[in-house]
């Protein structure tokens, strides 16, 4: 095999590098699961703290903590899973997987709509505002962890193993398709 060429520098053969362990992008998916999952128990233990009087630093670190996270970590997280997870899945001949694929996809949006109403919320609590209606955070909390928890484990019980398979199975075929005589 001969060096390719790359903005004029020659490139050694494959053969001749140090293999690098490539990244499971599975793995990264279900980090920010763990981390999601925490960030909502934190997100309870501060509601539990809070008396509607004061919003001590650590409890305005917790909420400004979840802002970051949600507003960045899990939209980033929704969109990956819709551009390299979901679409493989919804051409499936499994009606049940696409079913619950599109649920998924449903969910981003309810997520979405919810991160809308609960997001306001907790910016006021990280910037100390006491006038924050704890009743409303409380059941906006409590709607947005229970989807979340109901999501979630339907992607890793589901939804993620299928992928894995289905990436296997593509892996699998583009090796004997490199390995068949030309």
């Amino acid at each position: 095999m001969s060096a390719a060429r790359v903005k004029g520098s020659p490139r050694p053969p494959r053969e001749t590098r140090e293999a690098v362990e490539l990244v499971d992008r599975f793995a990264i998916l279900d980090d920010t699961h763990r981390e999601l999952m925490l960030q909502l128990t934190w997100l309870q233990q501060l509601l539990a703290d809070l008396n509607g009087y004061e919003i001590p630093e650590v409890d305005r670190a917790i909420a400004r903590q979840a802002l970051k996270f949600f507003n960045e970590n899990a939209r980033q997280h929704h969109a990956e899973e819709e551009a390299r997870v979901f679409p493989q899945l919804l051409q499936s001949s499994d009606a049940t997987l696409v079913h619950q694929v599109q649920r998924l996809q449903q969910d981003h949006g309810w997520l979405e709509e919810d991160w809308l109403e609960l997001g306001p919320m907790l910016a006021d609590l990280a910037e100390g505002h006491v006038g924050v209606d704890l009743d409303s955070l409380r059941h906006a909390l409590e709607v947005f962890t229970t989807l979340y928890h109901e999501h979630v484990s339907l992607e890793e019980s589901l939804i993620y193993p299928a992928a894995k398979r289905q990436q296997a199975a593509d892996e699998a075929a583009r090796a004997r398709r490199l390995a068949a005589p030309a």
